[in-house]
């Protein structure tokens, strides 16, 4: 056989090799099983907009347990953090100083008693004596006038006698109201009443409701004002078809069960800061919530209609563009844009982009691509965050 021979040969073996391994990749591309990828359908429904708002706690009155006198703290009569009565007596202040004051005032007063019944004596027999021109007028007008002047000085020293009694009342320190006393400032044997000893002993707190202030903005003032909110006699006025929802959010996250309500709006809006405060009022009658706690007052501020609701995490950002993959009718991944609105927990609230009951893939964003074919599976999702009341997402 000659060598061209060998050689023709050698080609179409390779040509023909070359065929098979051709034949057989087309036969493994084709039988390639087709991934299957977790989907959800994009959720339309009516979406309450909520705003949060930062506040602080405060009791519905909360009254300063003041030292009014100056003195060493004797006595301590109450028990710390406990329910205190209007009247009660909470501590004692050394008396002895003001005892001696107002034995002091009593001496007084017995002397312009004295000089009282002196002048009047003095008064009642010059009298008769000037009838009879026994005695000058000027005489007369001088008893007179010292007399006025004894009557005088008896109401001044009752006057220092009463004031003084009241300094030596003050000794007793009592609790104005009836409500939650906190931790003391002050211990026996501790120089109270005047700086830089502690004045404000304590704070005795009304619980039964509480108070919760924070701050708006302009803008967010502005677009509740809109809504016919205003405060009369102390009361949130407002139409009727306008339910503002206010809600406290705790610093566990969750929320507290009792609704509030607007109870003040202040006069104007800080020139400083651009906000204006705003006071709201929460039951309190299982005494969960105290004074000087941090919350979040979240306020439904509207209704979005018809919103498309989507996960959070089926949401990609890039350079301030936010997209999802949509798996079409064809079965094949597709890029959608789309623009984003608040957060609702845990879901996007879309603006546009997207339509009621769109496939969108919600776990595998790594492994899919534009033009892809997959098997979409739908699967629910189960929201993980801690919804207020009124605001169920799916």
């Amino acid at each position: 056989m000659s060598r061209f021979t060998h050689l023709s040969i050698g080609i179409s073996l390779t040509i023909i090799a070359s065929l098979l391994f051709s034949c057989s990749s087309n036969n493994s591309d084709t039988q390639a099983p087709i991934p299957e990828i977790t989907v959800i359908k994009a959720v339309q429904q009516d979406v309450p907009i909520y705003r949060d708002f930062v506040g602080q706690v405060y009791g519905s009155s909360d009254i300063p347990i003041r030292a009014r006198v100056s003195g060493f703290l004797e006595g301590i009569h109450f028990r710390e953090g406990s329910m205190v009565k209007k009247g009660q007596l909470l501590y004692t202040i050394d008396q002895q100083t003001y005892k001696a004051k107002v034995a002091v005032e009593q001496s007084g007063l017995a002397e312009a008693q004295t000089s009282l019944v002196k002048a009047e004596s003095d008064l009642n027999r010059m009298k008769p004596l000037a009838e009879i021109n026994a005695v000058s007028k000027s005489d007369l007008d001088a008893a007179v006038a010292q007399y006025e002047a004894a009557k005088a000085y008896v109401e001044a020293a009752k006057s220092s006698l009463e004031l003084a009694k009241i300094d030596l009342g003050y000794c007793s320190v009592k609790s104005p109201i009836s409500g939650l006393i906190g931790k003391t400032k002050a211990k026996r044997g501790e120089f109270v009443g005047q700086n830089p000893n502690p004045v404000i002993l304590n704070t005795v707190s009304i619980t039964d409701s509480i108070l919760v202030e924070f701050f708006l903005s302009e803008a967010d003032y502005i677009e509740l004002a809109r809504k016919a909110i205003s405060i009369e006699e102390g009361k949130t006025v407002r139409p009727e078809n306008y339910d503002p929802d206010i809600r406290l959010i705790l610093a566990d996250g969750s929320t507290y069960k009792e609704q509030g309500g607007i109870n003040f709006i202040d006069r104007s809006v800080d020139p400083n800061t651009g906000s204006i405060l705003i006071q709201a009022v929460f039951p309190n009658s299982d005494g969960l919530l105290r004074p000087g706690l941090y919350a979040k007052v979240r306020i439904k501020v509207s209704v979005a209609k018809d919103a498309i609701l989507v996960p959070q995490r089926c949401v990609s950002e890039l350079q301030g563009q936010y997209s999802v993959y949509v798996v079409n009718d064809s079965s094949r991944v597709e890029t959608k844009q789309i623009n984003v609105g608040p957060t609702i927990n845990d879901y996007w609230l879309i603006d546009k982009g997207l339509e009621a009951g769109d496939k969108v893939v919600i776990d595998a964003l790594q492994k899919v691509s534009e033009g892809a074919r997959v098997k979409p599976k739908v699967i629910e999702f189960k929201s993980k965050s801690k919804k207020t009341q009124n605001q169920d997402n799916g």
